[in-house]
């Protein structure tokens, strides 16, 4: 199968509207269309958001029978469905259960030809699934069950979605691995370990050739002392998405424009900047700057990256997003995953000093 891109992300969510609202509030998202039992959508409603490529859809159920009821009795909100555009939904779900995918939609057609969308779903990781999507007219309409009420244009800071980083039980990362090479195609580009403190993770990414699609997968170290992957796993209620990443074109508009509309960045202690100097020359993006908005910077032999994590606003603290601006790199900053990790853990530390 021919994978070309992300073409959407669902969201199972509790209130599918203050949801909307959020993200339209702090990324800069347009409410672009709703579904309901009006439109065809069967036992939920639906909104649809959009921003240049990214098109996110936050389902909540409006029955106990749908799929997103159960899913956020498990895992409170978070992400259930993702899309992945292809040149034929029908081939990619046959290949994909014949190497081994469990289906669980099989392909259905929707709109009239010359527009006609086609859905067909198979099994990811934990309770997340993979909905190939084919359409007839690329920059036609989500799918009739979705009434869209602003038109599809370019615009805003964000521009795709770049990866999704992945928290899977320990034991689970090679065969998790392998399921995406086997059923799906995709190739494992990157491996590393990390270990801070008396604490450890493992993770291996996959990706489709054009690396537009890139899964980075991450298991805690059984042997080590329980972190954050370990909390995030039992939280989530097994293997989730932890955060999605946003790729943008200037990160340092973005973070301030966001930090206006009152997204939460995790912060990064001054000494992190002090060494960034030695340790990648010339970044592109005044020292002062990135540490006056806690941006992180890393560099491979492509060139450079530049990436901002949110805090978790989760109830449960699992999931947060990612904003990153790759200037010529191709890989996930490895020398900042230590300050992710001590980041969270500040922020874990401050709450819980709080409610002390």
């Amino acid at each position: 199968m021919e994978i070309r891109s992300i073409d959407h992300v669902e969201l199972f969510v509790e209130d599918a509207e203050k949801t909307a609202g959020q993200l339209c509030d702090s990324f800069g998202f347009t409410l672009a269309g709703r579904g309901g039992a009006a439109t065809g959508l069967k036992g939920c409603e639906s909104v649809l958001l959009r921003q240049n490529d990214i098109a996110l859809l936050l389902t909540t159920a409006s029955g106990a029978d749908h799929r997103a009821a159960e899913y956020v009795r498990l895992h409170g909100d978070g992400v259930a469905v993702i899309g992945i555009r292809v040149d034929d939904a029908h081939t990619a779900f046959a290949e994909a259960v014949a190497r081994g995918a469990v289906p669980t939609a099989p392909p259905e057609e929707f709109g009239p030809a010359g527009a006609r969308v086609t859905f067909a779903s198979v099994t990811g990781f934990g309770d997340v699934e993979h909905r190939f999507v084919s359409r007839e007219n690329p920059q036609g309409p989500f799918a009739p069950v979705i009434e869209e009420t602003v038109p599809h244009e370019p615009g805003g800071m964000l521009k795709r979605v770049d990866h999704f980083a992945v928290c899977v039980p320990a034991g689970e990362l090679d065969e998790t691995v392998r399921h995406y090479q086997e059923a799906f195609g995709l190739t494992q580009t990157f491996e590393e370990r990390i270990v801070v403190g008396s604490q450890a993770m493992d993770s291996k990414v996959v990706q489709n050739e054009s690396e537009t699609v890139t899964f980075t997968i991450i298991e805690p170290d059984a042997t080590r002392d329980p972190g954050q992957i370990d909390a995030f796993v039992a939280s989530h209620g097994g293997a989730g998405v932890q955060h999605v990443a946003f790729l943008t074109d200037d990160i340092a508009v973005a973070v301030r424009a966001c930090g206006e509309r009152g997204v939460r960045f995790l912060t990064t202690p001054p000494s992190y900047y002090e060494m960034l100097p030695a340790r990648l020359g010339r970044i592109g993006v005044p020292v002062e700057e990135l540490s006056a908005l806690h941006i992180l910077a890393d560099r491979d032999p492509s060139g450079v990256m530049l990436q901002i994590f949110t805090e978790s606003t989760h109830p449960r603290r699992t999931l947060f997003w990612e904003l990153i601006d790759r200037r010529g790199a191709h890989t996930f900053g490895s020398n900042n995953i230590h300050a992710l990790y001590e980041a969270v853990e500040r922020q874990q530390a401050a709450e819980t000093a709080h409610l002390a």
